[in-house]
């Protein structure tokens, strides 16, 4: 049979078959090229729907412009192990210490029909950020099967283009309740640049009327004046910081999620997309500060970073590759 000539094009038509790997090759490389257009435009879109701006993905200034950079062009092995709620347990265990992680009580696939671990548990996805339950009764148990399931149906991560999540083995984990009085414990994030821990972000009520503060290292408040009094720094403080400055001088930033129980420092898990880039940090300052320190950050940790990250898009093709895709 011979190739249809309306098909094939002339770069490939002089030999069907010794053209074939040409054309598949080929037709891979405009995927991928349609592949970035598509999720370019994708980051664009989000942040413009959520920040009621552009981001400037070339030259970022916030942290939440540094976020979609990261996404877009950030392939850093080391996050995929690191946001695996299973693989980053040893990496804490050998860094820290093992006093320092949640037990395991169980991980698979597929829940068992009944439980068999005291109550209360949690349930948490390996793969994602965010899938987390608590069970405290039979009936929430049969609650977190229907999301345990969906979960694992579900590759995370990907609508919002945080690559890691994808490469990460779909799984789920049961942990002990570790809070304090039925409560979920007061979760302390620490923002990591190059080593160094420059706020706290502490979450308030996350079972109920979720919402944070942030503190510089004198725990003072930057963030938003709310009718929240201040809460008190944990006791342990310090080597809360000291821990958090551990875990992160692998990386220009990352956040590192701690507890404290009784005051009993607890490792939480460490997120390299923080409110996937589309949360507000305000005040504006605070963002813009926050991305004042990742800039410098990038720029000393160039050279141990080389072969992670992509090469960003220029400002004439996001502009071009932007202009094409919103009017397509």
């Amino acid at each position: 049979m011979q190739p249809n000539d309306t098909l094939c094009p002339d770069w490939e038509r002089s030999s069907h078959k010794k053209g074939s790997g040409r054309v598949k090759s080929r037709f891979r490389h405009l995927l991928v090229r349609g592949e970035h257009g598509f999720r370019l435009s994708r980051v664009h879109l989000t942040y413009l729907w959520r920040h009621n701006r552009i981001a400037d993905l070339t030259a970022p200034k916030t942290l939440t412009e540094h976020v979609q950079r990261r996404k877009l062009a950030d392939r850093d092995p080391r996050f995929v192990r690191m946001a695996d709620k299973v693989a980053v347990k040893d990496h804490v265990s050998r860094t820290l210490g093992s006093h320092w992680v949640t037990p395991t009580l169980w991980r698979g696939i597929r829940l068992p029909v009944e439980p068999v671990w005291p109550m209360p548990f949690v349930i948490k996805s390996r793969h994602g950020c965010g899938q987390v339950f608590v069970v405290r009764t039979l009936e929430d148990y049969t609650v977190a099967r229907r999301l345990a399931r969906r979960w694992i149906g579900h590759t995370y991560g990907r609508w919002l283009d945080e690559w890691s999540y994808g490469q990460i083995p779909k799984g789920l984990l049961v942990e002990p309740f570790i809070g304090e009085g039925g409560a979920l414990p007061i979760d302390y994030k620490f923002f990591v640049f190059a080593g160094k821990v420059a706020f706290i972000q502490v979450h308030l009520a996350r079972s109920t009327a979720h919402r944070w503060i942030v503190f510089d290292l004198d725990w003072c408040r930057v963030s938003l004046s709310t009718p929240d009094p201040d809460p008190p720094p944990p006791t342990r403080l310090s080597e809360l910081i000291e821990a958090a400055e551990t875990l992160g001088a692998e990386f220009d930033f990352v956040r590192v999620d701690l507890y404290e129980v009784a005051s009993k420092p607890v490792f939480g898990e460490l997120t390299f997309y923080p409110g996937s880039g589309l949360e507000k940090v305000q005040p504006e300052s605070l963002d813009l500060a926050m991305g004042s320190l990742w800039t410098a950050a990038r720029q000393r940790a160039r050279l141990s970073h080389k072969g992670h990250e992509l090469d960003p898009p220029s400002a004439a093709q996001i502009d071009t590759q932007w202009a094409q895709h919103s009017a397509s």
